[in-house]
Order: structure tokens, then sequence, then C-alpha cells
């Protein structure tokens, strides 16, 4: 953690120094991150609305919308795409949701998307789920529209209601139709999610679908999200969806070449048919090697990987006057902390993430170039009149940099003394086996759990010895306790209070950090793959603000005429 501030610091104070002239010529150069991959492939999301409650997709108590001030307006979506494609290479935006058409300015938003092929842009997409789409789909095109991918679940009206809790199977179908005689540049793509028990029977079906049609039907692994109900069992993987298809058409089926190495979907057709059949196994045969997508949330939160929880703002930066040079900045740095790969479907079944209708935690971070005095990021946005998320304000930027962008310890001599306390919470998943010999003392290094409650309030009490800016405070009390779930991890709660001039957020991190590696070391002779995970603050109160964390609300196939 330390190291990784420590890169962020060193490559923000790098970034900053630059001359306009250099900065201008280092952002022209391919986006890459630190592994080397091209990013010229952006996913702008338009709203968190939709007209559709699809079950994979939308939680069943629905979501917390933003508010419409803290959505991106039109002309703040126009300078970032305009910045992305100018200055960092982008050639291909597709807008997402919700779903996209239901928001009034959509037509606007192409036509300013389309006068971005004169300096780069190749393509521009849409994804939607086809309810409205045929009434617009001409003047879509005409205003420069090139690509679309409509989602489709099912060839069955009954199970169309079942799965979008919507009705309106009709209309998508007259959507295809017209999409297919709209004079798109590119091949319309039909988005299918495959799940086990509910449409799996109709795979033959939508394959069919390409016989007479020029139409790419892609079938999507189901995907893990906040409140979709996610299970490896509902899962179908794409080689069995593969083994189905080749239990009808078997010798006739022949791969399709990718034309980019970055194309998430493996294609293949049917001998004497018109369109094509793919996969997009994200979960099973991931693509992350060759991945070029960055994401931008209705919001204007800036997400790197799909299935992380980072994110940081784009939005807030815009309306505090940043210039392009620094919000250029701010995008290369997050990318350079991109992984490698995400954390495979268990794993990310159980980290939060944004439900998929807003790709609800809110998980981002702020920060400024301190050398700049525009890059602070204000109270109220441009017009001056409303508070913007408490999460940008001042007290979220870095504290740890001086003036010249280098860091150092923070003088907390002026400050009042208080009574400040801090809970921090984290998570080791060991498996149903390792609890039953940690709750009958049966490891042989002894006590688990009291040894590791020992081991973090000692780390706690060291904290400002192991992180480098850390301030020395004298303690008044430390707690740890364990909690048992599910039979196979343990919560570890630590709270931390002191009577000091600063927080102890930190020594309450560190708590529950050294507790769980104490579990992990006294228990890994009996598992080695145990994880460690969700190490976090919960809430802190004293001092200048109080903090929580944020909660959470929370048949017959249909012929499609050309």
């Amino acid at each position: 953690m330390w190291f990784s501030n420590c890169r962020q610091l060193i490559l923000i104070n790098f970034y900053s120094n630059l001359k306009r002239s250099q900065v201008k010529y280092w952002s022209s150069l391919p986006l890459k991150d630190s592994f080397g991959r091209k990013h010229d492939y952006l996913r702008i999301s338009l709203t968190e609305k939709c007209n559709l409650r699809c079950l994979y997709c939308m939680p069943e108590d629905g979501v917390d919308l933003s508010p419409k001030s803290s959505l991106l307006q039109r002309d703040e979506i126009n300078r970032l795409a305009r910045l992305f494609v100018n200055s960092l290479g982008v050639k291909k935006i597709k807008l997402t949701g919700g779903e996209p058409l239901v928001r009034s300015d959509c037509l606007s938003i192409v036509n300013d998307l389309a006068e971005l092929k004169s300096i780069g842009l190749s393509t521009i997409g849409i994804t939607t789920n086809g309810l409205v789409l045929g009434r617009s789909i001409k003047k879509l095109v005409d205003s420069g529209l090139d690509s679309v991918n409509i989602s489709l679940d099912t060839l069955r009206p009954e199970k169309f209601e079942l799965i979008t809790r919507r009705k309106g199977f009709n209309l998508v179908i007259k959507s295809i139709e017209q999409c297919l005689s709209a004079g798109l540049p590119k091949i319309v793509k039909i988005n299918c999610v495959i799940m086990r028990g509910l449409n799996d029977d109709e795979i033959i079906s939508f394959v069919e679908l390409t016989q007479d049609q020029q139409l790419e039907v892609r079938f999507i692994e189901y995907m893990p999200f906040d409140g979709n109900k996610w299970s490896q069992g509902k899962m179908l993987p794409a080689h069995e969806i593969m083994k189905t298809i080749k239990g009808k058409y078997g010798d006739e089926i022949n791969p399709i070449a990718k034309d980019n190495p970055s194309d998430t979907a493996t294609l293949f057709t049917i001998n004497g048919f018109k369109g094509r059949f793919g996969f997009i196994g994200s979960m099973t045969q991931n693509f992350c090697s060759t991945c070029n997508r960055l994401r931008i949330a209705a919001d204007g939160n800036l997400k790197v990987c799909l299935f992380g929880a980072e994110e940081v703002s784009l939005r807030d930066p815009l309306r505090s006057g940043w210039s392009d040079d620094q919000i250029i900045n701010l995008i290369e740095s997050t990318l350079s902390r991109k992984r490698e790969r995400h954390a495979g479907a268990i794993n990310i079944s159980k980290s939060p993430n944004r439900p998929m209708i807003l790709i609800a935690n809110r998980m981002f971070s702020s920060f400024s170039l301190s050398s700049t005095s525009s890059s602070t990021i204000n109270q109220t946005h441009n017009d001056g009149k409303e508070p913007i998320d408490q999460q940008s304000s001042d007290d979220n930027q870095l504290s740890h940099i001086n003036q010249h962008g280098s860091a150092e310890m923070v003088d907390i001599s002026g400050k009042h003394e208080t009574r400040r306390v801090a809970q921090a919470m984290g998570t080791i998943y060991i498996g149903p086996k390792v609890i039953k010999l940690i709750v009958n003392n049966q490891l042989t290094k002894g006590d688990v759990l009291s040894t590791a409650r020992i081991a973090g309030i000692l780390a706690a009490k060291s904290t400002a010895n192991l992180i480098p800016l850390c301030h020395l405070i004298q303690l008044t009390k430390v707690t740890i306790d364990f909690e048992i779930i599910d039979n196979e991890m343990i919560q570890i709660d630590c709270i931390v209070s002191t009577i000091s001039r600063t927080g102890v957020e930190m020594e309450a991190l560190t708590g529950v950090s050294i507790a769980a590696l104490t579990i992990y070391d006294m228990c890994k002779s009996a598992n080695k793959s145990m994880v460690i995970k969700e190490i976090k603050l919960i809430k802190k109160t004293g001092g200048k603000s109080d903090y929580q964390i944020p909660t959470t609300t929370t048949t017959t196939t249909p012929t499609i005429n050309k």
C-alpha cells in the first residue's frame, strides 16, 4: 500500500512538472498501461436509467440513481471524448447506459462525436436493449453511428417478460429488422447472456438467426455484479455452449480470424449461413492480456477494469477548472495502476462492484496535481450553487505532498486535541477445514485468534514505525474481535481510540492487516490458498470531519425480415 501510494506521488510529480510542449508530445503517444496494453477503445455511459429490469443487470430492489446534476453533461462528454481521441489516441467510442436512448440528447451526442472522425475517431457504436431503437436508428446512422449492439436474451415473448420484468419483445424484434435495413457500416450484433436453466435451451434458435441475415450473435457468460444473484451454477461456460452448437452442426462450423487482437469475441460461421456467432468468455476465457477498454460511468468516474471497484472522478476536475494537460495526467496515472488481469469469477462475485446498470457503491478517489493552483477541487460546481460529492472535497486531497509535489509529513501542531476513534474491518477466506482446526485449537502453532489479537494490537501501537508519514500517537485503547462467517471466513474488526491532534485510521487498518497476516502465518501449513481481502475503514469520529462507509440501498424462432 505504502509503495503504491509513493509510486502514485512520483508519477503525479513527474507529469505535473513537464513543460506544456513536452506534455503535448507525450500525450500524443498511444495510451498504454504498465503491461504495455494499448487502450484505444472508450465506453461512455450516458445514463444510469433503463426502461427494462433485466435479472442479471438490475438488482431486484432497484438502485439509487444519482441526481441529474451529478451526471456528465453533453459539453463535458464532448470535452472528454475530444481529449481521449485527440490527445490519447482513442479510435473507438461506444455509448452505453443504463439504456443510452432514454437520454434525450443522445442523438446530439452522436453528432458531437461524429465531428471527432476528422481527428482520428474511426467508430461510433451504441449498446442498447432495442426497445426504442427502431424510431431513431435512421437518424442515428445519418448522424454518424457505425455499429449497434442489441441485448436480447430470449426469442420467446413470455420469457422476455420474465427476464426483463417488462413487456416489449415485439419492439426489440422490430428494431433488429430496422437496423438490418438502416445502412449501418458494421454488422448488427445481438448480445445474449446465457444462464443455465433459464435460456440455455434457446442456443440453437439464436444460431439459426444467422442463417439468412447478416447478424452476429454473441453468447456472453453470466458475469457477477452487485445485486444480480450470480452463482457459478447459473453460469454456462462458453465451451459448453459450443458443445451444444457442435452437437447439431459439427464439421460445418468454421472459425473466423480476429480483425484485431483486442476483439473480445471468438467468432465462427456455419457453412451456408450469412451471419456468424461467437462467444465472450469473460469468466472462463478472459481476454485481460489484450484488453484495450476504458470506461466512463454516467457520473463521470473512470474505470480501467470492468470488474474493478477502483474508480477516479473525471467530472470533478472538469468542473473545477482543470486544464486538458492536468486531466490527461490524471487519466495516465490512473491507467498506470491497472492490474494485469481480473480476479476470476469466484473472487469477483465476493468483491464489491457497481451493479451492471450503474457501470450502490461509488468507490472512487479524486486527487489534485498540487503544483498548480487550479488543481484543487472546489466546494462548488461551475455555477457556484450545487455542492459536489463529499468524497471530492478538499479533505480528500493528497495531504502528504508539499507545494513542490514532494512527499512530507503533515504538521499537526496547530490542531486541537480531541477524542478520536476509528474502526476498520477485513476478511480472510480460509475454508471450513481450517476453521474447524481453529475452533478446536488443533493447529500446531497454538491459539490462532488469541495470537492474532495480540499481534494486531502491537501493530496498531507501532503504526508510526511501519508507515513512514504517520505520527507517533499514544493510543488509549485497541480492541480486536473476530467473527466466523459462513464457516469459511473470519471477519476481523479493529477499533482504536486516542486523545490526539490527528486521527487513528491507519492504526485501525494496520491492526486488521497484521491480525490477518498472523492468522495466515499460523494456518498456512493447513491451507496455502487463503485470501486476505476487503480491508477497509468502516468509520472514524473526532477531528474536523466524521466518516462512515456508504451503504447501498438499496417455441418457434421469430422471423426477422430484412
